[in-house]
């Protein structure tokens, strides 16, 4: 078997049916398998996937096992020489799916191969970045790659300067869309479940890197990634899962003074944003219970930061 596809589901119904749909459009002579994994969804995901695509594997969890977690056990069983992470929030463009297996197959030297993703209206998004480090989350946090996006310094962290139109070794690969190599995740392993949510692609990255893979992005494919889909429900809480995560990938691999500056940085961040927000909540009623949100995030993130491990 060429590849399994790994989808991880939760409450995208009808997003999960479009994705399905454009990966069977594109397979063209790929012997494949599609394995969903869903999360404890309240809709009609696992009705409608057992409806419309009977020849897919569904796993249905009875509570939410993450992303790595989830990604874990459709990977535990998967048969493929290659096995793909696919968000269910994307669609498949170009034949990504064979293309990206036969650049893989010309690069056997890679675990790791991205391909370009585009928002819905096919501008570019960020797909590939450097691993954390205080620099990176400091010139991260400061957003001044926003205003100087072509700058090799500022836009370092999130490789803004360049077009993405050329294929080349990359640190991070988007856990959006991941072909990974089954030989390479033999040798290293499962993602890391401890990482519930964000940062368990980069864990996985430079655990391939530092057993001498290559993560790799080839610009060939392309798939449509309707980003946030998911965690839109909980957007304040994901700001600052995102944030603890890329902190525990710190702790993990970076030293312990890399690690209390990235705390302290983080810290920062979160409280910085607490007055703006408390003010927008006195100053601005249409918006209170946007603020009121924001505000309760940004500082159980500050509490959780500056609390002991």
């Amino acid at each position: 078997m060429d590849m399994s596809i790994v989808i991880v589901s939760w409450n995208t119904c009808a997003i999960l049916r479009d994705c399905l749909r454009s990966v069977y459009e594109q397979l063209e002579d790929l012997a494949c398998e599609v394995i969903v994994v869903d999360n404890a969804s309240k809709d009609d995901s696992v009705a409608m996937v057992k409806r419309e695509f009977p020849e897919v594997h569904v796993i249905e969890n009875t509570d939410n096992r993450g992303f790595a977690g989830a990604n874990n056990q459709g990977m535990a069983i998967a048969q493929g020489r290659y096995v793909l992470l696919l968000n269910s929030h994307t669609i498949v463009l170009d034949d990504a799916l064979p293309k990206t297996v036969a650049f893989a197959d010309a690069h056997p030297e890679a675990a790791v191969i991205g391909c370009r993703v585009l928002n819905a209206d096919r501008t570019l998004q960020a797909s590939c970045f450097m691993f954390p480090s205080v620099l990176n989350m400091l010139l991260s946090a400061s957003y001044l790659y926003k205003l100087f996006p072509k700058s090799r310094f500022f836009g370092r962290e999130r490789m803004t300067w360049w077009d993405k139109n050329d294929a080349r070794e990359v640190e991070v690969i988007s856990g959006c869309f991941m072909l990974v190599r089954q030989d390479a995740m033999k040798q290293v392993g499962l993602m890391d479940d401890s990482f519930f949510m964000y940062a368990e692609e980069t864990d996985w990255c430079y655990r391939f890197r530092k057993a001498g893979w290559k993560n790799m992005y080839t610009p060939d494919g392309s798939i449509i990634h309707l980003g946030g889909q998911s965690t839109r429900l909980v957007p304040a809480s994901m700001t600052v899962q995102l944030r603890l995560s890329i902190l525990k990938f710190m702790r993990k691999h970076q030293s312990l003074v890399s690690c209390l500056t990235a705390r302290l940085l983080v810290a920062l961040f979160f409280l910085l944003r607490v007055p703006v927000w408390l003010a927008l909540w006195a100053m601005v009623p249409k918006k209170r219970a946007v603020s009121r949100t924001k505000l309760s995030g940004y500082a159980k993130g500050a509490v959780k930061v500056l609390s002991p491990w």
